[in-house]
């Protein structure tokens, strides 16, 4: 994705001083650069991994049927 993708054009509203021209490029270029590093990073993977410690995992017992009581004991 570009900033020419974005539908939402930048506004920049300078509240203090009076920069020159070449001042504002800079500045437009530098959050330009780090936008896009930033959106860069932050694609997730397309698809997730297991981690080893869930591959070892057992699965859950079932839950215990308390409903039954000592009958089916096998005792």
């Amino acid at each position: 994705m570009t900033l020419a993708d974005d539908p939402a054009p930048l506004r920049v509203d300078v509240l203090r001083g009076n920069p020159g021209d070449d001042e504002l490029a800079a500045l437009v270029a530098v959050v330009t650069a780090a936008y896009a590093e930033e959106a860069g990073d932050a694609l997730a993977d397309d698809e997730p991994t297991r981690s080893v410690w869930s591959l070892s995992q057992r699965g859950l017992r079932r839950p215990l049927a308390r409903d039954r009581g000592w009958s089916n004991f096998p005792g």
